[in-house]
């Protein structure tokens, strides 16, 4: 199954941890946060391996809008896709607001207007 990271804002941890949840009880590989980064353990490093690793990032976005550490972690993996790597951005609205301006033009999972149907459309694009 595909290696997935979640890129989020701490106030979406908790709808962040249930997609997890779902995503991983289907097969798939999940990089979250606060399942992969332990006490003692390096932050950048540990993002840094999760990123490297993964065939899809799921850009979990909110009202609660960007963050510098989201930006950078989505970011980084628009330049590796752009530069041929096997990887692919996955947005994901989960409570409103909106992608940003250069992702506006691709698809997204709406988990707002309907969860189920949301989570099985990132299913069917993680493969």
């Amino acid at each position: 199954m595909a290696n997935v990271f979640l890129c989020h804002r701490k106030p979406d941890a908790a709808r962040v941890a249930r997609l997890a949840g779902e995503l991983r009880n289907a097969g798939h590989d999940v990089w979250l946060d606060e399942w992969k980064i332990g006490i003692g353990d390096s932050i950048v490093a540990e993002i840094d391996k999760g990123l490297s690793g993964a065939n899809y990032l799921v850009l979990c976005y909110s009202a609660a809008g960007p963050s510098d550490w989201t930006d950078r972690e989505w970011h980084s993996t628009l330049h590796r896709q752009l530069s041929g790597h096997p990887v692919k951005i996955l947005p994901a609205r989960l409570s409103g607001g909106g992608p940003p301006a250069i992702l506006a033009d691709i698809k997204y999972a709406d988990l707002v207007a309907d969860w189920a149907k949301g989570v099985q459309d990132l299913l069917r694009a993680i493969r």
